[in-house]
């Protein structure tokens, strides 16, 4: 701390420590401190760096540095509400929790309105991390991926200079007024549930490990079986009547086997190999930071959360189609290769197109097209592909010397409709920036892959046809019910269809979700973003408020 605010600081002891504490004197402590933070830049109360130098000064001087914290139940019932943060996978040191308790012990000690104002000012900082947090999400998900575009609105236009205020007057418990303004859906509940979980298998000594070795099958007899009975068991993958100390690798062990693997994302063949080996020897702290991240991530994405809506996650290879809180339907997807990844963002469906053309994309075409054109002449007739010159006509590619080209041609290469068309026959257009949207594909035989990053950032969709007679229900378009759909594909012409209204898509990555069951599922982070966002949100506290 600078000398000066050393000097500032010492002054209001001094005269904090001669004055009685009176309705003026706390005012004008308060006043001095919110100068100290706005103006000196660093403000430290019980040896805790105070935040919120966007929001504390203009909260006080809104109320003429009148204090907000005038009963002492109200106090308490903050501070119990402070300490359900890690049921959130959130510090309760980030809302000053013990300095709080501090200094509500030392204030029934203590004549000073300097104590009375710094009390204030903690309480009043919690409250306002507290709600951020559980409004907008500890880390500003922008700060980490620029494509991210959630909304972070606040809960009404005049923010938390108003808002905190009436939050902390109101007679309703601060938990339950929270609740109102910030519901939580049925999957964060569910997620929520699975920490708490998954917190006690770790404070009863985690799970045993099961030594690595030889491919463990049916009716194999091994010491490490009874490892992995009592593995499964932690997790109740192991049926609950199961033998938990047998060697042999029974029905109930294959079973177990089987809810485990379906569970972490690998291929439920009941059969225990290298990648089983390593997924049940992930430290139990790993799998509770990966459901932290995921109520993070779930956070960001309050403000989306309408009345019905379409949520992909592309960790999970799944896409999920949701009305007034339900799954309604759900599919597998392929998503982006790693050095080609499917970006996070939201966008909204405005159309579907069926038995679409492929306009080659720039990327796609140098990296991949060009260069099987130059391998094989006929691979463009072979894939249905037509070349189009900058006057729209169409070229006969065997006129084109592809060898000529080494980085990009002056055509345009579009795939026509057909059942080799790399859309299939039909597609979901949310315009955006990444020109990234959902479609059907001819390789039907990869969505049985457990792990499903093949295509170049698009989205494609295991049951694309009832996906489409879904949101022309979802849209209230009865005359595109399936005989109309299938009527018009069979036609192999191009046709669009706008929505009525758009219909809300959520790009979301979760390593840690759960199943229409609420069992707690892990997926591997295929594209290395878990590092980086635990580290965030284990850091140090940063408001950043959104434009009002």
């Amino acid at each position: 701390m600078r000398k000066k605010q050393l000097i500032a600081v010492a002054i209001i002891l001094i005269m904090s420590a001669v004055r009685p504490v009176t309705a003026d004197a706390i005012s004008e402590a308060l006043s001095d401190r919110m100068d100290e933070l706005l103006f000196g830049g660093d403000l430290e109360i019980s040896a805790a760096g105070i935040g919120g130098r966007e929001v504390l000064p203009d909260i006080y001087a809104s109320r003429n540095f009148e204090p907000l914290w005038t009963a002492d139940a109200r106090i308490q019932e903050l501070l119990a509400m402070l300490e359900t943060a890690p049921e959130h996978g959130l510090d309760p040191d980030d809302y000053y929790v013990a300095q709080i308790r501090s200094l509500v012990a030392r204030r029934q000690l203590s004549d000073s309105a300097l104590d009375v104002a710094d009390l204030d000012i903690l309480l009043t900082a919690a409250l306002v991390r507290f709600g951020y947090h559980q409004l907008f999400g500890k880390v500003n998900p922008a700060s980490l991926d620029s494509n991210i575009n959630f909304r972070r609105e606040f809960l009404n236009e005049e923010g938390p200079v108003k808002a905190i205020p009436a939050l902390i007057a109101s007679a309703e418990p601060f938990e339950d007024q929270l609740n109102q303004a910030i519901p939580r859906g049925p999957v964060y509940r569910a997620i929520q549930q699975s920490l708490a979980d998954y917190r006690a298998i770790a404070a009863a000594g985690g799970w045993p490990a099961v030594p690595a070795g030889a491919t463990l099958h049916r009716d194999d007899r091994d010491p490490r079986v009874a490892d992995l009975r009592r593995r499964l068991a932690v997790t109740d993958d192991l049926p609950a009547e199961a033998d938990v100390a047998s060697d042999v690798f029974d029905e109930d062990v294959e079973a177990g086997v089987i809810a485990f693997q379906e569970r972490h994302g690998l291929d439920a063949d009941g059969v225990v190999g290298a990648q089983s080996y390593r997924a049940l020897n992930v430290p139990v702290q790993n799998r509770i930071n990966q459901i932290r991240l995921s109520l993070e991530r779930l956070r960001w994405v309050q403000e989306e959360l309408g009345e019905q809506f379409v949520v992909v996650n592309i960790a999970g290879f799944r896409i999920f189609v949701i009305r007034n809180q339900q799954f309604v339907w759900e599919s597998r997807v392929m998503v982006g290769k790693p050095y080609r990844q499917t970006p996070v963002f939201r966008g909204d469906i405005r159309y579907m197109e069926l038995n679409p053309t492929w306009t080659v994309p720039p990327t796609i075409l140098r990296k991949d097209i060009l260069p099987a054109v130059q391998r094989d002449p006929g691979y463009l007739a072979e894939k249905n592909i037509s070349v189009i010159d900058r006057d729209g006509k169409i070229v006969d590619p065997a006129t084109v010397n592809w060898q000529d080209y080494t980085r990009g041609v002056p055509y345009t290469l579009r795939q026509e409709p057909g059942p080799r068309n790399a859309l299939g026959r039909i597609k979901f257009i949310f315009p955006n920036e990444h020109f990234v949207f959902l479609h059907d594909t001819p390789s039907r035989g990869l969505f049985d892959r457990a792990e499903r990053t093949f295509s170049s950032g698009c989205i494609r969709v295991e049951n694309p046809m009832t996906f489409a007679e879904l949101l022309m229900d979802l849209d209230n378009q009865s005359d595109w019910d399936k005989a109309a759909l299938e009527e018009a594909l069979d036609t192999r012409q191009t046709r669009r269809i706008h929505m009525k209204t758009p219909m809300p898509v959520l790009i979301l990555y979760l390593t840690a979700s759960v199943d229409t069951g609420n069992r707690v599922l892990f997926m591997r982070d295929v594209y290395d973003r878990d590092a980086e966002l635990l580290q965030a949100l284990d850091g140090n506290v940063r408001i950043e408020l959104p434009e009002t």
